[in-house]
């Protein structure tokens, strides 16, 4: 089995900064695309930014600029960095990554979440 560990949530003001952190570990083979995702309450869940194994990325318009994806395959982790953020960043944050794992099937991951508070 595969998991996926968030972590670096919490609370912030507006204009301040966080970077969360998935470890994916498990009987992983290899791993795609990984990315953010956000979810505030009563809303769905939204795309934030998602990078390929090659390392090319993609943003959401209202994070562009302000937010940066990245990964560092050796440790199968992807990292958010959060800067300038504004109360409607508020969201639980949710990791995902596509693993093949040691039985050579691929699926798609997800972690549990970490929540991202922004007070105005």
């Amino acid at each position: 089995q595969v998991q996926l560990v968030e972590s670096g949530g919490g609370l912030v003001q507006a204009g301040g900064s966080l970077r969360l952190s998935c470890a994916a570990s498990g009987s992983i083979f290899s791993i795609g695309a990984m990315g953010w995702y956000r979810q505030a309450p009563g809303k769905q869940r939204e795309l934030v930014a998602d990078t390929t194994d090659g390392g090319n990325t993609n943003y959401a318009d209202s994070v562009k600029g302000r937010f940066t994806i990245s990964r560092d395959n050796a440790k199968n982790t992807v990292y958010l960095q959060m800067n300038s953020l504004k109360p409607e960043d508020t969201a639980v944050y949710y990791c995902n990554a596509n693993i093949r794992t040691t039985s050579r099937i691929y699926s798609l991951w997800w972690g549990q979440g970490t929540q991202v508070t922004v007070s105005s």
